[in-house]
Parts: C-alpha cells; structure tokens; sequence
C-alpha cells in the first residue's frame, strides 16, 4: 500500500464504510456531521455514522482517533406491557444487533482482513450504549478507538 499518509483519511474511512456494509445489520454509512444526515428516512436504517475526532502524526504512523455509531429506530409497540424488563419496544434488540456491528468491526480491526490491509486497532475500543437519541428515538452504541496507518510521507 502505497501513499497512505498522502491519502490515510480516505483509505481508512472507506475501508471501515465497507466493512460496515458488508454487515447484513447495516444498510447505510455515513461521515461528517452526524445533524447533516436526514434521520428522518427510515429506510436508511440500521445507520452507522464514522466521525474522526482526531488525528496524531508520528514519524512511521498516522493514529486517527475514531467514532463509530451504529444506531437504528426503536419501534413501540401499541399492545400493554407484558414484560416488564424488555419493555414494550425493540431497544434491547437494538443494543444488541447494533453492539455485534461494533464488535465484529473491532475484531476485524484488531486482526483481520483490515488489520491486513495496514489498519491496526491500537489498544481496545470503547462502547457506549444510547438511547432516545435524535428526534426519531433511536437507540444503538457509540465506538471509539484508535487506528494508526503507516505515515509514509516523502519530505524530500
């Protein structure tokens, strides 16, 4: 893989948007800010949403500093309550479709296919759950973790 640091942003955030994609969990991926997108669409979801939060050089690396969302809608249902742990929607099965998402792209990252590529998980991934996010209630996990590139910049 040549040229990674001239283009490490687009290689790295199309690698994890096909990864994502790949994901029968997944049907769209997006990047930017999140306030662009029209959440109001629901056949875009399950979503995933890539943010670079950061990006720090070292001589042989390019670490960027990532946010991955991987949400869908919460569906109420209109029939009493039967359960009162579960409750009266889909947001437990939401937490958990959407934490296997998150899961399987860390895992790839720490040693797979894209960890072959040259996109290496540096040290662990943190995931937070939401809920009730957004106007439409949705409900998923929060990813962040470091990727570092091979920074191969010619300065001559």
């Amino acid at each position: 893989m040549s040229n990674t640091g001239v283009r490490g942003f687009y290689l790295l955030t199309e690698a994890i948007k096909n990864q994502l994609l790949n994901d029968v969990n997944v049907n769209t991926v997006t990047t930017g800010d999140i306030y662009d997108i029209d959440l109001s669409k629901q056949s875009i979801f399950p979503l995933c949403h890539i943010i670079i939060n950061n990006v720090s050089t070292q001589e042989q690396t390019l670490t960027f500093n990532i946010s991955v969302l991987a949400m869908d809608i919460v569906d109420e249902s209109k029939e009493a309550t039967s359960d009162i742990f579960r409750g009266n929607n889909n947001e437990q099965d939401i937490l958990n479709t959407q934490l296997a998402v998150l899961n399987k792209l860390v895992m790839v990252l720490r040693k797979g296919v894209l960890y072959s590529d040259q996109y290496q998980l540096d040290g662990d991934a943190n995931l937070e759950p939401f809920y009730e996010r957004f106007e439409n209630r949705l409900a998923g996990w929060a990813a962040t973790f470091d990727v570092f590139v091979r920074n191969d910049i010619d300065i001559c």
